[in-house]
């Protein structure tokens, strides 16, 4: 495979339920609510098709796969993980099994055995049988930034450092960024690690690229500016909301539930209020660093 070239490509972007797909294209897969509405995208190329993200469950990650084939008429050859959380990782042995290279950096790669067995201990029961039992193990393209050239595209692959997880990759195609969970459109945000300083350094590397448009992990699409500005203005109402239960004495659980209380009561349209009750404690305590 080589991984060396040029960017190119096409412009436009289309839901899985829209118009049949052309070369060039960009195509999104959006699972059902039990899988925590995941996004993946594809990109369609000459004589193939890449997948961006291999879904919570193992049965998205295949339906996934049938929505890019059945609109572009082409395999799926490739797909790529941006970042060591399940909804990105856990089917990836489903789309291994269908000869399918699936790729990610080296340092997205080291982080996921620990994730897998942490999020293992939540959702397998719960989800199983539709759950992997082994430990997803993606390819490793290296630790650097490389362009991955595959059937006519080239994708540049940007190995980002910590933000919502560990360690990411941002694909680039074209004036199209696919960035993860380090955007959230109309969602809230997956804040495990605390550490909002280090996401907001991520978003100023991936506007920097200049695109047109964000394709973010859940949610819809759009134009990057009012992407980045929405979740830099979400990331700053969570810092101050925690700031300042912190400055009026609140104790650790009565602080963090009225920063929950807050941004749910700010965002009343946002899905997945959840997540706040696992995010909030990391940003809490990393706050009063």
């Amino acid at each position: 495979m080589n991984t060396q070239g040029l960017i190119a490509g096409c412009g436009l972007w289309l839901l899985a339920t829209g118009a049949a797909a052309a070369a060039g294209d960009v195509g999104r897969f959006e699972s059902a609510p039990w899988g925590f509405s995941t996004a993946s995208y594809y990109i369609e190329g000459d004589d193939g098709v890449v997948l961006i993200d291999a879904q919570f469950l193992p049965s998205a990650a295949e339906k996934a796969v049938a929505v890019a084939e059945q609109k572009t008429g082409k395999r799926v050859t490739h797909a790529i993980v941006l970042h060591a959380n399940p909804d990105k990782f856990n089917g990836t042995k489903v789309l291994q099994d269908r000869g399918i290279r699936v790729l990610t950096s080296t340092q997205v790669a080291a982080a996921i055995p620990a994730v897998h067995t942490k999020r293992k201990r939540w959702f397998a029961k719960r989800y199983a049988p539709d759950y992997p039992a082994e430990t997803p193990a993606p390819a490793v393209f290296g630790p650097d930034t490389r362009t991955l050239e595959v059937h006519g595209l080239s994708l540049r692959l940007h190995v980002l450092g910590r933000g919502t997880s560990e360690a990411h990759v941002v694909v680039e195609h074209d004036g199209h960024v696919f960035v993860g969970d380090l955007v959230a459109a109309g969602s809230h945000s997956w804040l495990e690690l605390g550490d909002l300083g280090a996401w907001r350094a991520r978003l100023d590397e991936i506007e920097a690229l200049g695109p047109r448009t964000v394709h973010p992990g859940r949610g819809p699409s759009g134009p990057a500016p009012d992407l980045f500005e929405a979740q830099r203005a979400y990331l700053d109402r969570v810092e101050r909301e925690v700031k300042a239960a912190r400055a009026a004495g609140l104790a650790r659980a009565a602080g963090i539930e009225r920063v929950r209380a807050a941004l749910v009561a700010a965002y009343p349209a946002h899905r997945f209020g959840a997540f706040l009750r696992v995010g909030l404690p990391a940003v809490w305590d990393h706050t009063g660093r």
